[in-house]
């Protein structure tokens, strides 16, 4: 029964770690479709992290935040287009652009306005967080272990952001490929000129995928620092926008494969979490160095090794010119 409980308790954890991911993930799939390099996943998750963690500090109010992050993500993702999209610039360039001067910018600004090392103060009043939501009776459903304990710490017991992001993944599955604009979308990035031909607008298109991943990439941010931590800190992403980018190239830009490498990776970072500081048979304690680090070696395997041909939109880096 422990070992039972112990695998329910990973698996929720699992389910919390991977929200943040899906929903990165999910932002790139519609940028990458379209044909621009989303590798500003990081940068803009950072932005709304913070963004979305100091509004809410400033105005107790965690949907404020939320409204911060959004905007503040969808602010880098309008540039990150308009460089590359509409002047035809370098996408690798322009996203790491972002994304340096984000790691060094939010901690300066949180210094400059809460004078607490870089960080913003502790959301812990009333509404500045998001938190958890009880399904009916999954307190009483704890009694039972099987399946009350499944219930209420598998489904029960989440905020809305995760149930959002459970939402996003046939959400996103529907818009590619049961709508014209999912059509659209998808026909940009494997041969812009023939939708040129067609009488549409690449860049249109291209904007606004930009626009989803940046609305995206907000909610991810929030979520970071407003119902998984309590507050904004330095570089609290922690390589969360490049793992993302991971799970979708080892997804191959389709969502529920992509959805398994996003849970893959988290199932792998919430039991190396649990395991820290606890003996394995035969082995002893695993240095605690190697059990953060797991997660990114998994990653490294899985693109090396066993992801197989993983083929990328087309014209994905290509910056469009429109015939005259």
């Amino acid at each position: 029964m422990e070992a039972y409980r112990e695998i329910i308790l990973i698996l929720a954890a699992t389910i919390r770690v991977a929200t943040p991911l899906v929903l990165a993930a999910i932002a790139g799939l519609f940028s990458e479709r379209s044909g621009v390099i989303d590798l500003g996943l990081e940068g803009k998750m950072l932005a709304a992290a913070f963004a979305s963690a100091a509004v809410a500090a400033a105005t107790g109010s965690a949907w404020l935040g939320l409204g911060a992050g959004v905007a503040a993500s969808l602010a880098l993702a309008l540039v990150i287009a308009f460089a590359c999209v509409t002047h035809r610039g370098n996408q690798v360039v322009a996203a790491m652009a972002v994304n340096i001067i984000v790691a060094g910018l939010a901690p300066a600004l949180a210094l400059a306005w809460f004078d607490q090392g870089g960080q913003t103060p502790q959301l812990d009043g009333p509404g500045q967080r998001f938190l958890g939501i009880a399904w009916p009776w999954a307190q009483a459903a704890r009694r039972h272990p099987v399946p009350g304990l499944a219930y209420a710490e598998l489904l029960s017991g989440h905020n809305l952001i995760v149930y959002f992001a459970a939402a996003l993944v046939p959400a996103s599955a529907w818009v590619l490929y049961r709508t014209r604009f999912g059509l659209r979308l998808r026909a940009v990035g494997e041969n812009p000129l023939a939708v040129d031909t067609a009488g549409i607008s690449v860049n249109l298109l291209r904007y606004q995928a930009s626009i989803i991943s940046g609305i995206l990439c907000g909610v991810a941010g929030t979520y970071i620092s407003t119902a998984a931590s309590a507050g904004f800190v330095r570089d609290m992403t922690a390589g969360k926008g490049y793992l993302a980018l991971a799970a979708l190239i080892f997804g191959k830009w389709r969502p529920y494969p992509t959805l398994a490498a996003c849970l893959l990776f988290a199932f792998a970072d919430a039991g190396a979490a649990r395991l820290q500081g606890v003996p394995l048979p035969g082995i002893g304690v695993v240095p605690v160095q190697l059990i953060i680090a797991l997660p990114y070696i998994l990653t490294v395997l899985l693109l090396a090794g066993f992801v197989g041909e993983a083929v990328a939109p087309k014209a994905i880096g290509v910056p469009y010119t429109k015939e005259k």
